[in-house]
């Protein structure tokens, strides 16, 4: 993780990107529950919802960490050569 974090390691990749984007928010939540801030309710999208789900308890970060694995292993495997591009413009002006 420290490598990936310091840009030494494909942080493009998304079976790197997603479990480093989800260590990073459970550790998050820790920081936040030692400085005494508890949350009455979590949420999350993408590698956010496990993150949320192990922070809710609901799953052990164990359990966590493997569903991130094998979802980012399985992202990587069906992904194809596409991409994604935001243009800031109308629907009409990028016709």
């Amino acid at each position: 993780l420290d490598a990936v974090l310091a840009g030494e390691h494909g942080f493009e990749a998304a079976d790197v990107v997603q479990p480093a984007l989800w260590a990073v928010m459970v550790s998050l939540a820790e920081v936040w529950r030692a400085a005494g801030v508890v949350p009455d309710a979590v949420v999350g999208h993408s590698q956010g919802e496990i993150a949320a789900a192990a922070v809710a308890g609901i799953l052990s970060l164990q359990d966590a960490a493997k569903v991130v694995a094998l979802r980012s292993r399985t992202l990587a495997a069906l992904a194809g050569r596409g991409g994604m591009l935001s243009i800031a413009e109308s629907a009409d002006a990028v016709r």
